[in-house]
């Protein structure tokens, strides 16, 4: 039987969804009775998360690989989700990657481009293929959530383009939100700090500070990020949580460091 059989059904899909950050959302919503699509780039990643998470919550789980950079592959990766679900309530904008810790003036053009595709226009395809779906159901609308990251604010030494755009997905966040109110699609942005995953393991054993020092920086566990994300979509549509910081108490961020 189809899930959108079931109106109490509630369709969420999260971007980078097989491991991390990622994983840790997908698994909450899950658990909170959602049912999560995963996607990333790797088919073997997405269904052993997917199997993972279902055994523990007794969940609907499914990957669909899809490159969140190219449009051809977004749209084939919504038109699943319309075909399976027939709607979307919750997309997570959570795909990215970093570039490497390198002199501004050394950073390629390659990478450049390649961080600007995961990051930025990854969600903003996904986003506009999301406005699509929850224009036209019943009911109308959705909730969309960006991982904006405390680099949405601040950045670190040698971040130039991961930096760029997550200060370019706050501005994506609340045009999303201006332009998403006339058909209850809300958007909100969590900005993470220092959430334990593969992108952070580096933290462990120092990374450059913006005095020229190296040090080790403490991380949090990502079921707090999830358990924020699970508040966060279970809102009434008329209520949104605009911009949200998760960090760890004692990592160098707010004030001089």
């Amino acid at each position: 039987m189809n899930e959108a059989s079931d109106t109490t059904a509630r369709i969420a899909l999260v971007t980078g969804g097989g491991t991390g950050v990622g994983k840790a959302v997908a698994t909450e919503l899950s658990r909170a009775g959602w049912c999560v699509v995963l996607s990333g780039r790797r088919q073997a990643v997405l269904d052993d998360a997917a199997a993972a998470i279902s055994a523990e919550t007794g969940g609907d789980v499914m990957g669909i690989a899809a490159d969140v950079g190219d449009p051809a592959s977004v749209k084939a990766l919504f038109r699943v989700i319309e075909d399976q679900y027939e709607r979307l309530d919750l997309l997570v904008n959570n795909a990215g990657i970093s570039n490497s810790a390198v002199p501004l003036e050394d950073i390629s053009f390659a990478e450049w481009s390649a961080v600007v595709a995961a990051n930025l226009t990854g969600a903003f395809l996904c986003t506009q293929e999301a406005f699509r779906m929850m224009k036209k159901q019943t009911p109308l609308g959705g909730r969309i959530v960006n991982n904006g990251s405390i680099s949405a604010t601040t950045p670190r030494p040698f971040s130039a383009p991961y930096t760029a755009t997550k200060h370019a997905i706050t501005g994506l966040t609340k045009s999303t939100a201006l332009d998403g109110r006339p058909f209850d699609i809300a958007c909100g942005q969590i900005d993470i700090g220092n959430a334990a995953s593969d992108m952070t393991a580096k933290m462990e054993k120092g990374v450059p500070q913006a005095n020229g020092e190296t040090a080790v920086e403490p991380t949090i566990d990502p079921a707090h990020v999830a358990d924020a994300v699970v508040y966060m979509a279970s809102l009434p549509l008329d209520a949104n949580v605009l911009s949200l910081t998760v960090m760890a108490t004692k990592m160098p961020f707010v004030g001089r460091g």
